[in-house]
């Protein structure tokens, strides 16, 4: 295994490390709500969470690669691999990120799951940061 090979793996692991926290921070904020754990209403944890999910949904509004997506496909090419090669740990953590849909319907998805994560964000809302608080500022 090569230098860019291993890079590129570890960019793909990264992505999908995004990709779960996005996922799974829908239900973990759900059931850590309805637990009364901390985190569910840390400011920000959510402020992360909604950041990250609006910036999928806005490049894939926007038209625009991942990059991410784009420095694997570089490191790859530099590797002398496909897109679709790599270590063990690369194509598993690939499968578990890339689904086979057409642009529309992903940007569909990433939008509504967007709205889902801003939905819940008014709902469930997250404790004010002690700097941000009205008795703190006086």
């Amino acid at each position: 295994m090569n230098f860019y090979q291993l890079l590129a793996d570890a960019i793909v692991v990264l992505h999908a490390g995004y990709v779960a926290f996005v996922l799974f921070g829908v239900p973990a904020i759900l059931l850590g709500a309805w637990r009364g754990w901390g985190f569910a209403r840390n400011f920000w944890f959510r402020m992360i969470h909604l950041f990250m999910i609006g910036v999928v949904a806005l490049e894939a509004i926007v038209g625009v690669m991942c990059p991410l997506t784009d420095w694997e496909i570089q490191l790859r090419r530099a590797a002398g691999q496909s897109f679709e090669q790599g270590s063990f740990v690369g194509r598993l953590a690939h499968r578990l990120i890339f689904v086979d849909a057409s642009p529309e319907v992903l940007t569909l998805g990433y939008i509504l799951f967007a709205v889902v994560v801003m939905v819940m964000f008014v709902a469930i809302r997250p404790r004010r940061p002690r700097f941000l608080s009205r008795e703190e500022r006086f």
